[in-house]
């Protein structure tokens, strides 16, 4: 594997998290490269991705030990299958907005299949929940809420960040977007109304950053101010959630990986906005 091809399908060293550049990358590059060879389009690996995350959560469901190491060893498939498909746009230039739709969509399926089997488990397997099952199936639901906002925050400064170092990036206005949304029919519709909405709240939350992208082009200088912050974004993707899950599941204690959302992952959002506008507003 020649080093320069496979760093040609990494965004940015800059917004690469370690775990995934010395495992995950490598992994869904051999992926990537044989699926370019079998003529596999990247979004088939997105969907195959899916099912495969989806299977793990429903393996998370029995207490049986071994079923559980099953379920977490695929969802690190499912996320090297994640890796492996952005890799191979990149290497066979296959960009889409639809590919980065279905992208962020594979995780909010994995995570739903995920949650609801943590739920019912907890309910099943703990007294205390059991006679009070609504509490762990509303710290999910606030819970994911949370993760939502948190994913589209994280995935917002990278791309910004991703502007400056690369010249492009995958933002998208959400006004532009909704004029795509009234052109499109049936299912790409709904589609397009949750991208829209996604999009909408990542725009609300960054209102010093709208001023900032409104001027004109971003100043070289923001990356030296966005830089510290990428650590904090990567704190907020699939890795540290995918530990935290492990962690908390392998000690039979799995809805406190809702409590981790919800507290720890809530501190470091709201830091991470406070430090982006902060510098955004010098900026302007």
């Amino acid at each position: 594997m020649s080093n320069n091809d496979f760093k040609s399908t990494l965004k940015s060293l800059d917004t690469e998290e370690h775990i995934d550049i010395y495992f995950y990358r490598r992994i869904g590059f051999a992926e990537a490269k044989l699926a370019e060879k079998l003529g596999i389009t990247p979004n088939a690996i997105t969907i195959a991705s899916i099912f495969i995350g989806v299977a793990a959560g429903i393996c998370f469901y029995p207490t049986n030990l071994w079923v559980n190491i099953a379920g977490l060893l695929l969802l690190i498939l499912a996320n090297s299958f994640d890796s492996a498909d952005g890799q191979l746009a990149r290497m066979t230039k296959q960009y889409s907005q639809l590919g980065r739709i279905l992208d962020g969509m594979a995780g909010d399926f994995w995570f739903i299949s995920i949650y609801v089997c943590i739920c019912l488990r907890t309910n099943q397997t703990m007294p205390w929940f059991a006679d009070h099952s609504w509490v762990v199936w509303t710290l999910a639901v606030a819970a994911g809420v949370c993760h939502a906002f948190q994913a589209a925050m994280a995935d917002y400064y990278r791309q910004m960040h991703l502007q400056v170092v690369n010249g492009k990036s995958e933002l998208e206005d959400s006004s532009a977007l909704s004029e795509k949304r009234a052109q499109a029919r049936g299912l790409q519709k709904i589609i397009m109304s949750l991208y829209v909405g996604y999009t909408h709240c990542q725009e609300a939350l960054t209102a010093n950053a709208q001023k900032l992208r409104r001027r004109g082009p971003l100043p070289a200088e923001f990356r030296q101010k966005s830089l510290p912050l990428m650590k904090w974004a990567n704190v907020l993707t699939f890795n540290w959630r995918s530990i935290t899950i492990a962690v908390t599941l392998l000690l039979g204690f799995p809805w406190v990986y809702f409590a981790c959302e919800l507290v720890l992952g809530n501190i470091i959002l709201a830091y991470m906005i406070a430090r982006h506008e902060a510098a955004c507003r010098s900026l302007l």
